[in-house]
């Protein structure tokens, strides 16, 4: 299996440009709230993924909803969401953002699994960085880690 690199591009992640399947993958909370940052974009592009998240987060006593789950939503042919559980609370009284690195690891494996199932693509935002809170710098070697080292190829949007 050939390591990919992750490759940087000026747009929006909900409309990525390529052919074949492809996972738009992003980071969710772990208190069920959706209306803030990058949600926005995937709200007003299909109104599956934050349907799927509100059920899965009221179903929560029944289902796998925590840190580190990963929830799939088919929004087109061959196009998926993915609601990543990679935060804990809004925003932190302490001090510490509210990324937790150890679930954004087990998420960005998950990722991986399904990605390579289904021969997609992977694209996303900056992950964990806006209202989580987190940092490039320890995100990035994750997703190298978990999905680039696997040939998976990944695309990383920023919007200009």
């Amino acid at each position: 299996m050939n390591k990919t690199e992750i490759a940087y591009e000026t747009g929006d992640a909900t409309t990525p440009r390529i052919t074949g399947p492809a996972i738009i993958a992003h980071i969710c909370n772990d208190l069920g709230r959706w209306g803030k940052g990058f949600v926005l974009a995937v709200s007003a592009r299909w109104p599956q993924p934050e349907r799927a998240y509100r059920d899965w987060h009221k179903q929560r006593d029944t289902n796998d909803f925590a840190l580190g789950a990963v929830q799939f939503v088919p929004v087109a042919a061959d196009l998926y969401v993915a609601n990543m559980i990679g935060q804990h609370g809004l925003r932190s009284s302490t001090g510490s953002p509210p990324i937790r690195y150890d679930a954004v690891d087990q998420n960005l494996r998950t990722l991986a699994d399904f990605a390579s199932t289904s021969k997609a693509s992977v694209h996303m935002p900056r992950i964990g960085c806006g209202l989580a809170g987190g940092s490039w710098d320890r995100i990035e070697p994750l997703i190298d880690s978990c999905l680039s080292s696997r040939g998976i190829a990944v695309v990383v949007y920023d919007l200009q």
